[in-house]
């Protein structure tokens, strides 16, 4: 399997991805909460993609996986007792991690996620930070065996979910 940084002209075929998924895990263990159309919505795939802050996990022609690694937060980040002091560029949040539900349970998460913590070195950043949807206990596992430290629990609000309760999750770097 490949990891690399998607480009502009494969939108069609992200998104048909990422539309893929939310079907077959609606209602599912690990369902992500998100909606076709609404989240990822195609603005900010494009947006992502134009900004070279969209990865894939390849194998073969066949997109594993898919992930936005940027700067951009939730504003419900503000205020949350963070061990990592860090701004701006210093932190690497990470969104949008989907794996094809054919191959979930395989450590194509895991791989992911390690390769989005060595990006964040490469940036020179001191912390990855991440929300998960309260109840997604698969990427809990996922985000704690990488080392992810549980900070608190926080409402905010997302086009998708509405104010819904997310897990805050940071690994210091």
């Amino acid at each position: 399997m490949t990891f690399r940084r998607a480009k502009s002209e494969e939108f069609e075929r992200i998104r048909d991805f990422y539309w893929a998924l939310i079907d077959v895990m609606e209602g599912k263990e690990g369902d992500p909460g998100w909606r076709r159309g609404i989240y990822p919505s195609d603005d900010e795939l494009r947006g992502a993609l134009s900004k070279g802050q969209l990865y894939l996990l390849e194998d073969g022609d066949t997109v594993a996986a898919s992930v936005i690694v940027n700067h951009d937060r939730n504003e419900g980040y503000a205020g949350l007792p963070w061990r990592v002091d860090a701004q701006g560029d210093e932190v690497v949040v990470l969104h949008a991690l989907g794996v094809d539900p054919a191959i979930q349970g395989r450590g194509v998460a895991g791989r992911v996620v390690d390769e989005c913590i060595a990006l964040a070195r490469e940036q020179g950043a001191k912390c990855v930070r991440l929300d998960v949807l309260s109840g997604n206990r698969s990427a809990e596992r996922i985000y704690r065996r990488a080392g992810f430290e549980f900070i608190a629990a926080k409402n905010m609000f997302y086009e998708d979910t509405g104010w819904t309760e997310f897990l805050m999750f940071e690994l210091e770097l």
